[in-house]
């Protein structure tokens, strides 16, 4: 018999979705408005009180810069009842500010539990990202190969051409001799403007999104949510930090990393079962947006467990009051 503080994902699975429900129904009247702040606002203030209604002792291990940059949810800040399995949370209360307020494709809330001490501390630095989907033997690609290499690794291991692969990369100037090379091997790039949880979670549904492999830099606080929801739904990723100062370095430090070179693997970021639930706040190729009917509002959300891999879509028609 489980006791109230074990990490029982089952019963907290439904309450994690509410979260993430609550967060896109807040930002859902901002979106096309043009005010990324406002937005982003509106996700943290339901994140956080959908998650102080949880009976957990939680630590936003994962979140919103720190504690001086409140009212975000910030990283350090105890979150739940206090009753309940101590665990980590990684969030992002609006992946897609920038999306959001342009209307634009795949904007999410997302957030993610674990079980306390098995999150990895990403401090808000930049990560070189690579992740493939399921069904590939184990570091058939890796982050020390060339873009080129990693292309023909997959297109042989999946038995085609480079031509074949479909490539997703954040689209930025740091990127450009990244992308050169890529499409240099014939393999096709889906570019992205933001999101790159979205970006690394197409990779394994590659029958849904035509997306192979996500490569390139990005946050790496979004690099742990990603692996947190690619445990669930298989796929294997690698993340290696990037450090452009000292002051990152004194970042990481605090956050108890000291090799600075070391590549983590999917397992390395979250080292036991999670749970993941994302919702929709704009139509993407994950789950579709908010849906605004005269006396509803309507999400998609998708909700994981990593202990059983199973991945539920859920649809909730919330009536507008």
């Amino acid at each position: 018999m489980s006791s109230k503080t074990d990490f029982n994902d089952r019963m907290l699975s439904l309450g994690l979705a509410r979260v993430s429900e609550a967060a896109a129904h807040a930002s859902a009247t901002l979106i096309g408005r043009g005010d990324e702040k406002a937005a982003d606002q509106a996700a943290v203030n339901a994140m956080r009180d959908q998650l102080n209604k949880l009976d957990i002792k939680g630590v936003v291990v994962i979140g919103e810069g720190e504690r001086d940059e409140a009212p975000m949810l910030f990283i350090g800040e105890e979150v739940g009842t206090g009753n309940g399995p101590e665990v980590d949370i990684a969030l992002d209360p609006l992946e897609g500010t920038t999306l959001t307020a342009k209307d634009m494709p795949n904007a999410l809330t997302v957030i993610a539990m674990a079980p306390r001490g098995t999150l990895l501390h990403a401090p808000d630095v930049y990560m070189d990202k690579l992740a493939i989907g399921p069904g590939y033997e184990k570091d058939v690609v890796s982050l020390d190969m060339t873009p080129t290499e990693r292309v023909e690794a997959l297109a042989k291991a999946g038995g085609v051409k480079p031509s074949d692969i479909t490539v997703c990369i954040l689209e930025r100037p740091r990127h450009e001799d990244l992308i050169a090379e890529v499409r240099a091997t014939g393999a096709a790039i889906r570019l992205i403007t933001d999101g790159d949880v979205a970006g690394v979670m197409h990779c394994a549904e590659p029958e849904l999104t035509g997306i192979d492999m996500y490569m390139g830099a990005g946050g790496a606080p979004e690099g742990v949510l990603a692996a947190s929801a690619l445990k669930c739904m298989g796929g294997q990723m690698w993340g290696r930090l990037l450090f452009r100062n000292e002051d990152e370095k004194a970042r990481a430090r605090k956050a108890g990393i000291t090799d600075f070179d070391r590549i983590y693997s999917r397992d390395d970021m979250v080292t036991a079962d999670v749970i993941f639930s994302a919702t929709g706040v704009t139509n993407g190729s994950i789950v579709r947006g908010v849906k605004r009917e005269p006396k509803f509002l309507e999400t998609e959300t998708i909700l994981m467990r990593s202990k059983t891999g199973s991945v539920r879509r859920m649809i909730y028609r919330n009536p507008i009051r």
